[in-house]
């Protein structure tokens, strides 16, 4: 392979290292505007859920940005009267940042055994089914998941 055409094959390193700083920034961005922008407010340009509107059910994702604003604005428990996924979705959604930016860096990439890849899978498909159901049912104690 020519010099030229190994130029073709790889992106920059420029390209490869900016892209989750870029990511990142824009993440925090969204962050800001979700902090000081109510999503719950009546005049809220905020899309609602697209399945609450269709089927008048909450899906496992409903309140996550209510919730995340109120996380944003110092209120945790408030936040997870939301949506209890939204610290799970926190760290998750950084701990993909962060590992996508240490490999586009140089490092190597972590490389969990099959067995927890396997369950964290499952385990999460599992919760959120679980919870979308159950934040749907109408009996009395069950009713407090919903957003």
């Amino acid at each position: 392979m020519t010099r030229m055409e190994a130029a073709s094959v790889a992106p920059p390193q420029w390209r490869t290292r900016s892209l989750p700083l870029l990511c990142g920034g824009a993440m925090a961005g969204a962050a800001v505007v979700v902090a000081l922008n109510d999503p719950s407010a009546p005049n809220s340009r905020f899309p609602g859920c697209a399945f609450h509107a269709a089927t008048g059910l909450w899906c496992p994702g409903c309140g996550l940005t209510r919730g995340f604003h109120q996380l944003l604005t110092g209120h945790p428990l408030s936040a997870m009267s939301y949506n209890i996924f939204v610290p799970v979705v926190l760290v998750a959604v950084v701990a993909s940042w962060w590992g996508w930016t240490r490999t586009a860096w140089g490092r190597s990439e972590r490389v969990w055994p099959a067995w927890t890849r396997q369950w964290m899978a499952t385990g999460m498909a599992v919760s959120l089914i679980a919870y979308g159901v159950l934040r749907n049912v109408p009996w009395a104690p069950l009713r407090t998941l919903a957003p």
